[in-house]
């Protein structure tokens, strides 16, 4: 279960990412990070580990 609240926080991280580059993006390609989809959805990938790491790493100390 645990894997499985991860992989939902990393897809849902990537899927804001790309969309991000998608609807705001960068128009004028000036902007390392969300001028290109890969690095944008990667940043985003990582975000949402860093929130699954904010919110899920204390269940060992609840049990």
């Amino acid at each position: 279960m645990k894997r499985f609240k991860m992989l939902i926080f990393l897809v849902v991280g990537a899927l804001a990412g790309y969309f991000y580059y998608l609807f705001i993006g960068c128009k004028y390609g000036t902007c390392p990070i969300t001028n290109n989809p890969y690095t944008s959805t990667f940043y985003g990938l990582l975000l949402g580990l860093g929130f699954y790491w904010a919110f899920f790493t204390d269940e060992k100390k609840k049990e």
